[in-house]
């Protein structure tokens, strides 16, 4: 790698009066790591640790200038400090440090402090502290003797950094038994409601309860609870969820410097901070972990299940009209295109409790939630009626299930709770949710491996992707394998005239199940997801190889929908 040396270009630092000294390697050292960031910038730190502290730390970046500035100004606020100190250096100090960098330099501020973690850890391994060597090798996962462990040996082709963070992933994700993911078809339906109560609820009865909020532009978790203004603290490298009554919650609005500031960030960046949010917090050991992931069927669920692996299933809330009911069925596709189980159907806002007599009646068309549960055959687990006290409840920061335990929706929470416990479907990890399938539908072995690839489409312009789908010349047909995340084989075809409805048509008899697209308008991805095919938009224009593989390496960078018809 080439060693980056100071520029005049840099920007001057807030508060420091001169740039660092020191880009290029230590010659003498104690911690050493080397990440890339979602764009694909390199960076390497070094430090040297003399007692406790921090006495010298340099870097090299192959990226551009923010990169620079933002490993400059990393080593400048690392140095002097105890490891302890240093690790808790996140990307908001390098960004407030730095005053004037712009939007699109941000996640290089991540990238840096993510890398200066990580040469802390490694100098921790090498014997200093925070962490000793004892707790270093059970962060590794080498103390787990679970036969058959996904972690325990290296992936084809995986490299030393993929293969450490997977298992520090495993290592967390082992000591939680049941994971829950709370989603919704469209926004302000009561998902996080829905989540909130139900890990409250699991927490009275007893239960050691995480709470997640991956909902990076909305998240409403912190108001819910009354823990607005709180923040997230870290410890020996470990983020600390804040802890309410018994209960573990950690939500991006925890790092938010006010509730009035927008989260502005593309799928790289919020995989990112979802990987985090699994990989370093302190969850300790707990029953249940409950994510409640934003609406729809993008980044943010797609990320928590490729991370996770497996979980226990998905809980499905909408509302009784048609509108709702439309895309909870895309919700429910979703999770059977990715082997999610889903535990259930909810139905909120059904029918109003007047809070005088405690009559029941309906406002919105009754039965859409049931009917697409029963038409997409999974479990309705019941209707929760709107009721004032809940926005209150929402309101002032207070748990419903808790704080009005006596009322009459409160009991029928109370009901649809006990049904997600007893329907849950235990499962380690993708694998075991395909064996439970297999042994479920006595499938082939031939039928097993047919569920491990993948058709993706993608239209053609030039040999790269065409930005607008009905304006291609071919479509290319990438076959994937999830396992391994291999391309098995390539087919292009010349796509029948484009009219509505002729080509998701076409593509579902070719057995296309996902198609990226630069633009596609709203009634073209409904058509899409009617014949089960998931539709990615906002995809650059390269070539069907390079989409393919960023998908399934979960970094694929999808922006504005090009379309907008």
């Amino acid at each position: 790698m080439e060693t980056v040396s100071n520029e005049k270009s840099l920007p001057r630092f807030a508060d420091h009066g001169e740039q660092p000294r020191n880009h290029g390697p230590l010659e003498e050292f104690t911690g050493h790591a080397r990440l890339t960031g979602p764009c694909g910038d390199t960076m390497e730190f070094w430090v040297l640790m003399r007692g406790n502290r921090v006495e010298q730390a340099s870097f090299t970046t192959d990226g551009c200038g923010h990169s620079l500035a933002c490993g400059s100004m990393t080593t400048c606020l690392a140095i002097g400090k105890t490891p302890g100190e240093a690790l808790e250096l996140g990307r908001q100090d390098i960004l407030d440090a730095l005053e004037d960098l712009p939007e699109e330099g941000e996640h290089c501020a991540l990238l840096s402090v993510n890398t200066l973690h990580a040469s802390l850890r490694d100098s921790a391994e090498r014997g200093h502290e925070p962490y000793s060597r004892e707790q270093a090798k059970k962060s590794a996962c080498e103390s787990c003797s679970k036969s058959g462990c996904s972690a325990a040996s290296r992936r084809p082709g995986e490299s030393d950094e993929e293969f450490e963070n997977r298992r520090r992933l495993a290592e967390r994700l082992c000591r939680i038994e049941h994971k829950i993911v709370v989603i919704s078809g469209k926004g302000g339906v009561g998902k996080s409601t829905v989540a909130v109560n139900l890990a409250v609820s699991l927490v009275l009865s007893g239960k050691r309860v995480g709470l997640l909020d991956v909902d990076i532009h909305g998240p409403s978790v912190p108001t819910m609870l009354g823990l607005e203004g709180h923040n997230v603290r870290g410890q020996n490298g470990e983020l600390l969820p804040i802890e309410m009554e018994g209960l573990k919650v950690l939500s991006i609005g925890f790092f938010l410097r006010s509730q009035d500031d927008a989260v502005i960030w593309r799928g790289p960046m919020k995989m990112t901070a979802i990987r985090q949010f699994l990989t370093d917090a302190a969850w300790g050991d707990l029953d249940y972990l409950i994510i409640d992931s934003p609406p729809g069927t993008g980044d943010e669920p797609l990320s928590v299940f490729q991370l996770m692996g497996g979980v226990d299933g998905a809980l499905v809330v909408t509302t009784p009209q048609r509108v709702a009911a439309v895309d909870v069925r895309k919700s429910i596709s979703f999770c059977h295109q990715l082997k999610v189980p889903v535990l259930g159907v909810v139905e909120n806002m059904s029918g109003f409790v007047c809070p005088k007599c405690g009559e029941v009646t309906p406002i919105f068309r009754q039965g859409g939630g049931e009917m697409t549960a029963r038409d997409m055959g999974v479990p309705y687990l019941g209707s929760i009626p709107v009721d004032p006290l809940i926005a209150e409840a929402c309101d002032t920061g207070r748990a419903f299930i808790q704080h009005y335990a006596a009322s009459p929706t409160a009991s029928i929470m109370r009901e649809i709770i006990a049904s997600v416990e007893a329907g849950r479907k235990p499962a380690d990890t993708l694998d075991d949710i395909r064996e439970i399938a297999v042994s479920e539908t006595d499938e082939t072995e031939q039928n097993k491996k047919e569920e491990a690839s993948m058709r993706i489409a993608v239209p053609l312009a030039d040999g790269r992707l065409c930005l607008h789908f009905g304006h291609c010349e071919r479509f290319a047909l990438v076959d994937v394998d999830t396992e391994t995340k291999k391309i098995t084989n390539r087919e292009d075809l010349t796509p029948p005239p484009h009219e509505p409805g002729v080509l998701p048509r076409w593509l579902a008899e070719k057995g296309a199940n996902i198609i990226i697209a630069g633009g596609m308008g709203q009634r073209a991805q409904s058509l899409f997801s009617e014949q089960g095919i998931r539709v990615l938009v906002g995809a650059p224009s390269s070539t069907p190889e390079e989409l393919a593989e960023s998908f399934l390496a979960g970094t694929i960078e999808l922006g504005e929908n090009t379309c907008d018809h």
